[in-house]
């Protein structure tokens, strides 16, 4: 059979106890008829430790609930709504492609995924290029040789403190090991 809700697809619930919540498709279990949603049917898990490494407990994560309770948001309009096919004809090639029924805009395949993968390859791009810009006035911005020479005492100043404290300890443990 085929479903119009999709993994990654956002969803509303329309019916049963979680009525009105909202959330992402983390699953679809085709076999049954059902989806896994993020936030929505919390269960609480009994686990038992199957080792002596492993911890006993109630684990709490989201249960499946049947696909006809759940409704596809449209990314465009923003409402719940039901989805209708139509064929595209793309660079000579015909695709199926899922439509909003409310507003009749196409609902892209993963489309968030895709949207967040394009922003952190932009800000990657920009951070490269905006340190590149700021190397060049570090370089012409005067030094000062007082904070360096500051810095390198300060530094000698840490490793002569930790070596006397590190130097008294053992003194102290010295002294002990030989009373007991």
């Amino acid at each position: 059979m085929n479903y119009s809700i999709k993994k990654g697809d956002a969803v509303k619930v329309i019916s049963g106890k979680d009525k009105g919540k909202s959330g992402q498709v983390i699953a679809v279990l085709k076999d049954q008829h059902r989806v896994v949603v993020e936030g929505v049917n919390i269960v609480s898990k009994h686990t038992k430790p199957r080792n002596a490494q492993q911890k006993g407990g109630i684990v709490k994560r989201e249960g499946s609930i049947d696909i006809s309770n759940v409704m596809l948001v449209c990314a465009s309009c923003g409402k719940p709504t039901r989805v209708g096919h139509k064929i595209e004809n793309n660079d000579g090639k015909e695709n199926k492609v899922r439509v909003c029924v409310k507003c009749g805009s196409v609902i892209a395949e993963n489309k968030a995924k895709a949207a967040v993968k394009k922003a952190k390859k932009a800000v990657k791009k920009t951070d490269g290029k905006e340190a590149e810009a700021s190397e060049p006035v570090k370089k012409n911005a005067p030094k000062k040789k007082t904070s360096v020479a500051e810095n390198t005492t300060e530094v000698k100043t840490e490793v002569k403190t930790t070596v006397k404290k590190r130097t008294a300890a053992d003194a102290d443990k010295t002294s002990d090991g030989g009373n007991e």
